[in-house]
Parts: C-alpha cells; sequence; structure tokens
C-alpha cells in the first residue's frame, strides 16, 4: 500500500506541485489562491506531464511504467536543482487552508463511497473493453501500435479465414471489435480510439494491475467533481458550486460512469480545468494559466473528437473579449498552435481510421461550402483585428446576454414540447432534450434554465467562457445526438459538460445572488435554495440508489483468469465467429490481457478444405489446437475432428439497456461455452467411426451438449426442468452430421414446438439433407421421436462427401416479445433434443 501510495504521489502530484511553485508569471498571484485550489492545479499539472510523457513514450514504443516514475523523478529533480529555496512561497505570499478546503473534500470522499470498486469491463465488443485493452497493450507492449506475431505469422492463403479484407482505404481488416489491423503482414493493430484515457489506464496498470485499471474511472469521476467546483466557485461563488457539484455527484449518469471506463469521464475533468484555466488567464490576468488552458484543451483532442466543440466556447469568449478590448495571450497561442500541430500529426496520421467519419464529412462539402468556411476563417481573423476599434460592438456586448436567454429558452420550449420526429429527425433527436429530463427531472431543467438566464445576466459579459460552452454543447447534442438511443449508453453525450453546466444552473436559481445575511429576503431565499436542493438531490438520491450497489460483469474477472488457464503459451485457440455467439467477447483480453495466441472466425461456416489446411499448418507452428464455441460452428470433416475437453455455463450481471427508455434494473448475461482440442486427421477417423451396440455405424447428437461444431443458427443452449439439453432453432438451422454411411437409412428427430401460444400457428418444420427433402413434420408440445426416411441415393452421395452433411430444418417461427409482451425478442423455431441418423 505504501508504494502504491508513493507512485501515485510521483505520477499525480509531485511534479506539478515543483510547476506550481515555479517563480515565473507573477507567481505570487496564483499563490494566493486557497490552498485546495493550489492542490487541484499540482494534480492536474502533474496528469499533463504523466499522460502527456506516456503518450510520448508510447508513440515511439518505449513507455513503460518504471521508465515514467524515473521521468517524473528526474523533471522534479531538475526542478529542485534549478530553482532549490526559491520553490517556497514566502512569508504571507500563499494563504493556509480555511474551512473552505472542507468543501472540496466532500466530493473526495464522497466519490470514494459512490465509484468505487468499478467494472469488471475487460470483455470486448463495446467502447469500454476497447478502451480497457488499449490501456492494457500500453502497458504490456510500451506502443501505441501492437505488433501482433499472431496476425504476422498467418499465411496469406488463410487470412480470409479469420480477418479477411474489408476493402477500407483506411485499414485492412479487424483483428476484434474496436481494433484495426491495419498490415497483415507485420501484424500491425491500431485501437480504434483515441489514447489519451487508455493513456491512463496505463498508469492505473502500473500502479495496480487490474484492480488499479479498474479504479481510474473513479479517480477521473472524482477530479471531474473538483474541475466542476473549482471553475463554479470562481464564476459562480463557492456556494453554488457546492451544491451544484453535489447534486452532479449523486446523478445517477455520474454515479453509473465513475464506475464505468469512458473517456467522457476524462473530458470533464479536462474541459472544465481548461475552462477555469482560461478565465484565470484572461479575466483574471494570471498568465502562468494561459498556457495551461492551452495544453488542456490540445490534451482533448487526444480523447475524443467532439472536443473541439470546446474550442468553439474558448473562440466566442475570444471574440467577445476582443470587443472589450481584451486579447488573447500570446502564451495561449503559441502553446495552441504546438499542440494543434501534434494533434494534426497524430489525427491523420496514426489515426486516420478513426477520423474516418470526419474525412468523409468533409470531402462530401461542396466548393461553396468550403468557399464559406474559408470566408468565415478570414472574417474571424479580420474581426480580430478590428473588433477593438469597432464600436458597435460594444452595443452587442450589452444586448448580447439576453437576446441569447430569448434564444434558448425559446428553443428549448420548442424541443420539450414541440418537437417530434419526421423528415431527417429521428425520434431520438427529436426527444433529446426530454430524455435527458428523465435524469435530472422536468423540475431540474426548468430551474437550470432560470439559473440560466439568471447566470447569462449577472457573469457572462464579465466572463463568458463557461456559459458560451455549456450553451454551444446544449445546442449541438440536443440537435443531433449522435448516438444510438441505448440507455444509459446515450446519456455520455451529457455528462461531460451539458449534466455538470445544468447542475451548476440548478444551483444558480437556488442560491444565485444568495448572501448569509440575517436580512428576510436572504433568509426566505435560502430557504427556498435549500428545499429546492434538498427534493432534487432527493430524488438523484433514490434513482441512483439501484445502480450504487451494483458491479457491472463483477466475477468477470476470475472467470476469464480460470478460462485462460487451460490454454499454454505455445498453444492456439480459435474462437467462434461473432455471427454465432457473444463468446468472441473473450478473445480479445485473452490475447490482449492474458497473452494467449487467438483467432476469431470471420464465418460460423468457414471453407471446410481451407480450414484443414489451415490445420495442418498449425500444427506445425502450435503445441495444441483449440476451439471455443458455443452459438454454432460449421468446422467438421474427415480431416478435422474434435475432442471435448471442457464445457462450462455461468452468469454475471449485466444492466439493462433499453432502447428510447430507461433501464429498470438487472438482469443476468449467460455465457455457455465448450472447449474442444481439434484432431488431426488419423485422430479425427478415429472420432468418427461411432457404432452401434450391434456394431451398425451411426450419428447419436445430443443437440445442447457438445455440440458447438455441428449447429448453426440456432439460438444459445438450454436445459429444461428435467435436465434435457436442447437448443430453439431459428427460421432455418442447420445441423452438420458427419459419419453417414451409404447403409443409412433412417433420420430421427427429437422435438418440441415449446408449448406455443394458441394465438400462434402450430410449429411445422420441413427436413433436407444436402438440400434434398426429406419431409415435413407437425411438431406438438412434448418432446417426440419423428422419424424420416434417408433415400439411398441421398446417403450414398453423403457418404462420399469428406465434408458433413447437412441437415437443414425450415420452421415457421413466432416472437415472444410480439406475441406476450415481454422481453424475450428471440425468433423461435421449435426445441431440438437430439438428431439421431441409422
Amino acid at each position: 500500500m505504501l508504494v502504491e501510495i508513493l507512485t501515485l504521489a510521483v505520477v499525480g502530484w509531485l511534479p506539478g506541485a515543483l510547476i506550481y511553485r515555479v517563480p515565473i508569471a507573477q507567481r505570487a498571484r496564483r499563490a494566493s489562491l486557497p490552498a485546495e485550489e493550489r492542490l487541484f492545479w499540482a494534480i492536474i499539472l502533474s496528469l499533463i506531464v504523466s499522460l502527456s510523457l506516456t503518450l510520448g513514450l508510447a508513440a515511439v514504443e518505449q513507455y513503460s511504467f518504471p521508465l515514467l516514475l524515473r521521468a517524473n523523478g528526474f523533471l522534479s529533480g531538475m526542478l529542485l536543482l534549478a530553482y532549490n529555496l526559491k520553490l517556497r512561497y514566502g512569508r504571507g505570499e500563499a494563504p493556509w487552508p480555511t474551512l473552505t478546503a472542507l468543501l472540496p473534500l466532500v466530493f473526495v470522499l464522497l466519490g470514494i463511497w459512490l465509484y468505487f470498486p468499478g467494472a469488471e469491463y475487460v470483455m470486448g465488443g463495446k467502447d469500454p473493453g476497447t478502451y480497457v485493452n488499449e490501456g492494457i497493450q500500453i502497458a504490456q507492449r510500451g506502443a501505441l501500435i501492437t505488433h501482433d506475431g499472431v496476425i504476422a505469422s498467418i499465411p496469406r492463403e488463410y487470412r480470409d479465414l479469420f480477418f479477411p479484407s474489408h476493402l477500407n482505404p483506411f485499414y485492412y481488416s479487424t483483428r476484434f471489435m474496436g481494433f484495426f489491423i491495419m498490415d497483415p503482414n507485420g501484424g500491425t493493430v491500431l485501437g480504434q480510439f483515441p489514447h489519451l484515457f487508455p493513456a491512463s489506464l496505463a498508469i492505473g496498470y502500473g500502479i495496480d494491475g487490474l484492480t488499479g485499471v479498474r479504479e481510474v474511472p473513479g479517480m477521473w469521476a472524482i477530479l471531474g467533481l473538483l474541475a466542476v467546483y473549482f471553475a463554479g466557485a470562481r464564476l459562480l461563488g463557492r456556494t453554488v458550486a457546492f451544491f451544484g457539484a453535489l447534486l452532479l455527484a449523486i446523478n445517477i449518469i455520474q454515479v453509473w460512469f465513475g464506475r464505468y471506463p469512458n473517456a467522457e469521464m476524462v473530458m470533464q475533468t479536462l474541459l472544465f480545468a481548461a475552462l477555469l484555466a482560461w478565465s484565470r488567464a484572461h479575466v483574471d490576468d494570471d498568465l502562468f494559466f494561459a498556457p495551461v488552458s492551452a495544453t488542456l484543451l490540445g490534451l482533448l483532442l487526444f480523447l475524443r473528437f467532439d472536443a473541439v466543440l470546446a474550442f468553439a466556447g474558448v473562440i466566442v469568449a475570444a471574440g467577445l473579449g476582443l470587443a472589450s478590448k481584451r486579447r488573447v495571450s500570446v502564451a495561449f497561442l503559441v502553446a495552441i498552435q504546438i499542440w494543434l500541430a501534434l494533434a494534426a500529426w497524430y489525427l491523420l496520421g496514426l489515426m486516420r481510421p478513426y477520423m474516418a467519419y470526419p474525412f468523409i464529412f468533409f470531402h462530401s462539402l461542396t466548393w461553396w461550402q468550403i468557399a464559406l468556411l474559408g470566408l468565415l476563417a478570414i472574417a474571424f481573423v479580420a474581426f480580430a483585428i478590428a473588433a477593438p476599434h469597432l464600436k458597435f460592438l460594444q452595443v452587442v456586448d450589452r444586448r448580447l446576454p439576453m437576446v441569447l436567454i430569448v434564444v434558448v429558452l425559446l428553443l428549448a420550449f420548442y424541443a420539450y414540447f414541440l418537437r417530434v420526429a419526421g423528415g431527417k429527425t429521428a425520434e431520438h433527436d427529436a426527444a433529446a432534450l426530454r430524455t435527458f429530463a428523465w435524469y435530472i427531472t422536468p423540475a431540474g431543467l426548468a430551474a437550470a434554465l432560470v439559473g440560466y438566464a439568471l447566470a447569462m445576466r449577472a457573469t457572462f459579459r464579465r466572463d463568458p467562457v463557461l456559459l458560451a460552452t455549456v450553451t454551444i454543447f446544449a445546442l449541438f447534442f440536443f440537435y443531433k445526438i449522435k448516438i444510438v438511443p441505448e440507455h444509459y449508453w446515450m446519456a455520455r453525450r451529457y455528462l461531460p459538460v451539458i449534466l455538470p453546466g445544468a447542475m451548476l444552473l440548478v444551483a444558480t436559481a437556488a442560491f444565485g445572488g444568495w448572501q448569509p445575511k440575517a436580512e428576510r429576503r436572504y433568509v426566505v431565499r435560502g430557504v427556498i435554495g435549500i428545499v429546492l436542493v434538498t427534493l432534487l438531490g432527493a430524488q438523484f438520491w433514490i434513482m441512483s440508489g439501484p445502480v450504487r450497489s451494483h458491479v457491472e460483469y463483477a466475477g468477470l474477472i476470475p472467470k476469464l483468469e480460470q478460462v485462460v488457464k487451460q490454454f499454454g503459451d505455445r498453444d492456439l485457440v480459435i474462437v467462434e465467429s461473432r455471427n454465432a455467439s457473444d463468446l468472441h467477447v473473450f478473445a480479445l483480453p485473452m490475447a490482449y490481457i492474458y497473452a494467449r495466441n487467438v483467432l476469431v472466425l470471420n464465418s460460423p461456416r468457414p471453407d471446410n478444405f481451407a480450414f484443414g489446411e489451415f490445420l495442418k499448418w498449425a500444427r506445425t507452428q502450435y503445441d495444441k489446437v483449440y476451439f471455443m464455441g458455443g452459438g454454432g460452428t460449421e468446422l467438421l470433416s474427415r480431416t478435422v475432428g474434435v475432442k471435448p475437453v471442457a464445457s462450462e455455463r455461468f452468469q454475471i450481471p449485466e444492466w439493462q439497456s433499453a432502447y428510447n427508455a430507461l433501464p429498470r434494473g438487472v438482469r443476468r448475461k449467460e455465457f455457455d461455452y465448450s472447449v474442444y482440442r481439434l484432431l488431426s486427421g488419423e485422430e479425427a477417423a478415429e472420432a468418427a467411426a461411432i457404432g452401434t451396440p450391434d456394431g451398425k455405424p451411426t450419428i447419436d447428437l445430443d443437440i445442447g451438449f457438445e455440440d458447438d461444431l455441428n449447429v448453426v443458427r440456432f439460438h444459445a443452449k438450454e436445459r429444461d426442468g428435467r435436465g434435457t439439453t436442447f437448443r430453439w432453432s431459428r427460421d432455418r438451422s442447420y445441423v452438420s452430421l458427419l459419419g453417414i454411411r451409404p447403409e443409412s437409412r433412417t433420420l430421427e428427430l427429437v422435438l418440441s414446438d415449446g408449448s406455443r401460444p394458441g394465438k400462434v400457428p402450430p410449429a411445422k418444420v420441413q427436413v433436407l439433407l444436402n438440400d434434398q427433402p426429406l419431409g415435413e413434420v407437425q411438431v406438438t408440445p412434448e418432446f417426440r421421436r419423428y422419424t424420416l426416411a434417408i433415400p439411398a441415393d441421398v446417403a450414398a452421395a453423403a457418404a462420399k462427401n469428406d465434408g458433413p452433411a447437412r441437415l437443414t430444418l425450415v420452421t415457421n417461427v413466432w416472437r415472444p416479445k410480439d406475441i406476450l409482451g415481454t422481453a424475450d425478442d428471440r425468433d423461435l423455431g421449435v426445441m431440438v433434443d437430439r438428431v439421431d441418423v441409422r
């Protein structure tokens, strides 16, 4: 524990504390800030240093956590040598902590309670798993790009089995969901997302392994609260900032994403710190914070592309400042140009796949649109030069707050009460503001709008950057939310700026202009404010209650560690296609956390000959070759056989996902998989020679038990109350039958219709063998054996084929969600228990 605390101090406090004390740029001015804000800036400056070093070292493939510690220690040592005793504050230069220091301490303690432990989200399939595995790749391999030896070793003729070319101009293919293969010959793999958040996860991994990775989102959530508090305190006062940040802390969105890997929480911290630094530099004339603000804004470009909206807020503030004859600091301009150049090199070079959507957008612009953008840029430069001499801007400066208040209130009224889907307006775009009100309540939204009017009138002309940024983000995302309407996933759009801004504005409506005086008007105002905040806070607390006790995917890490123990460093594990099941989500951490040799099939029906040839090659490179499956994959042939090794079913808690609705609770995500060792041709032939008691050949397949290499397009394995294993078929499902003999004459199926509701037509199954019809059966509710004859010519043809015969079941399906109103949206055919060939 002591070692972890010391390393955390070197990474997150020491360099920034020394930089903050360097006697440059009128140190006495920033030294006079409250002690708690000085500590906050020490942490932020240290994170700037540590994250920049991590990105820089990883860009040249030299990152390691010990090297980062040495670099931070070296920088701190150089500062101590260069300035020595000058780093000490003079007498009276820095005020001692006062009782106000307890206010941010509340958020630290509250965050420790609310945001830990973090989710065990290490699997692939969605953005959080991609972020986590990107970060661990940086920690383990020391580079932004992964050099994947498994990919590089695959001969060209076998690539299509696992990663066929996507014919994409930005990357070759997909290694795992969220990881692009840039060059299959060299095995270079690039994560989908920019690397700033993964860099912080890499640091967490260096401090405390996977536990440290899980704690990083919670650390960012606490820092986000502090950034919002300090930015709000400077603009709106400590009382407003405290209650606004308090409401933010207990809001369900903040609580959920405080435990969930996401880049938006990082954006919340860095953006509010950047806005605070801008105001310190350009309103309070503390030039030290000018390059700090530029650096924080620059780092955001290594986090998420939509951070460019933050630049819009700063540009608006800069333009309004010019109208008041306040020019942008030269230090800010120099620093931001450096960061813009670095970001352009990074985004337009290494991260071209991530920039595909912006590229497509800009390439689709017509000549007149490009010309218009150029004219706007020229107009802004001309405005910057002429603004101090334009007297009419003073009138605009006075009228602008009221104009913005009226426009925003009218747009809010339209968006909440009148806006509906139609034309190019999607349903979730039309309802974006109403959806936001789910999370802060309609009363909270109304209070935020009142607070917006109060704050605009009181502060906008003096210091517009924070309100301008909140306004721009709100206008943009409430117009086009640009995300699937899955909750809480969609709520990410509100997390960085809109939600914290709204909470500060609610507190402004409650306490704006309030003073702790005994006069009646202040007492009444204070009581009203406390009642409003208490009622909203109680509602927020109730809403977040179930989430506070939930750990997403709890128990997944120990299960994964059990899985990988089955495989050695010299084994190859082939995982079924993501078109077959969700098991592919295990492949990513198995390869990029636990360093196993893993490939994911591209299709549940790979080419039999090509796969057989690949196995011959793989056995020369690896000790053993395994297959993991649970959804059904067609791999068997006379030269490819299997030996069951393990079979397991387990569940982990997963919060419900809901489209255009709030989630209602926890469900259980189930994984049911089997592990098979893939055998050689001789072993396969021996394994296929299964006979009946009287010596005649047969196929006896138990569907729902170790059948993963025999079934395709079935639903997951299930077991009924009597212990019978089965799978539900779909509208068209397939069974691979290896071992049909020329003398095989009957096919026996054990089926049940699953007790279909009366309003659903009876289950009828058409049966085909190698596309030759064998007949049709009408299935009853009880499991029954249905026997069909196999024509002699069909059996003879199947026996000659090296591959398996394909049994096709074509069934009229029904959907429980549509008929019964349940959450089950599967297309169900019949329950299949056994398939026998005699």
